[in-house]
């Protein structure tokens, strides 16, 4: 049976060209093109990363048979590979590799309790963000149900090894390779003086370990699933750890995950690649 392709683009003016020309070639090659509502078994996004978190949460109940394939026309293409003037390239892969072929990364599992008894249930590719909008939050948290700190500041961000490299950095965590089986928490602006104390460094948190986060005090939070925000209203803890389920992403011209960092935030290569040139 013909593989079946699904294309997502992020709608802008260079994308939808590039999805035109990329459709053809699919299906001069062979592939069965596929709408919203059918599974395929390859996901291209065409954009940058917030294109390819999009599809992610668009299409998590696909996860377990999807593999993701990125072509970088925007900003920041961290998990793409490909660019536009490579589809050929693209399409050849896809041919030789016949479905076989990719790597997978870790996700985060988001477990929310409210006042209600009401649950939700979320998955992060990159991070999660428990914030205050207003006041200083007051949140205990707790490892394993254990009770280790409360925190008393602007908020904390738990990221993926794959989201280390997002909020998670800017914030002075750590920037984990995918293989790090692990999750890392992070403080924002924790007020730390006489009266208050916290760890005031990043933590490490292993896949056999979990963090669960208890709201001390009302106050005007915002709950952020990597670019999305999502209800607060009444959620009393909320309770993190990595997921069983993974995404994954094909590998006949995946980019090393060093490169990648050195790429998006150093650019030495680029430099001398360029000075190569001339």
């Amino acid at each position: 049976m013909k593989q079946a392709i699904m294309i997502y683009t992020n709608q802008q003016p260079q994308s939808l060209e590039i999805e035109a020309n990329l459709k053809d070639k699919l299906e001069l090659a062979g592939f069965r093109l596929v709408e919203s509502g059918q599974v395929p078994d390859y996901l291209i996004t065409i954009g940058g990363d917030g294109t390819l978190l999009a599809a992610f949460h668009d299409y998590q109940a696909w996860l377990d048979c999807v593999i993701f394939i990125g072509i970088h026309t925007g900003h920041l293409g961290f998990y793409a590979d490909w660019l536009p003037h490579e589809l050929d390239e693209l399409v050849d892969s896809l041919a030789r590799s016949g479905g076989q072929g990719h790597v997978s990364y870790p996700l985060l599992k988001v477990e929310a309790a409210c006042k209600d008894g009401k649950r939700h249930e979320w998955l992060a590719l990159n991070e999660c963000s428990l914030r205050t909008m207003a006041g200083t939050m007051v949140a205990e948290i707790q490892i394993n149900e254990k009770f280790f700190a409360t925190f008393r500041g602007d908020g904390l961000c738990i990221a993926t090894p794959t989201g280390s490299t997002g909020l998670n950095k800017s914030l002075g965590g750590a920037v984990m390779h995918p293989r790090v089986d692990a999750l890392q928490l992070t403080e924002m602006a924790a007020l730390n003086n006489r009266v208050y104390r916290t760890l005031g460094a990043p933590m490490i948190i292993p896949r056999d370990e979990y963090l669960t986060l208890v709201i001390q005090e009302e106050a005007q939070t915002m709950l952020m699933i990597d670019h999305l925000t999502c209800e607060t209203k009444g959620i009393q803890s909320v309770k993190f750890q990595l997921a069983d389920t993974r995404i994954k992403f094909a590998s006949f011209r995946h980019t090393h995950f060093w490169d990648r960092v050195e790429n998006s935030f150093i650019g030495h290569k680029q430099e001398r690649d360029a000075k190569i040139k001339h």
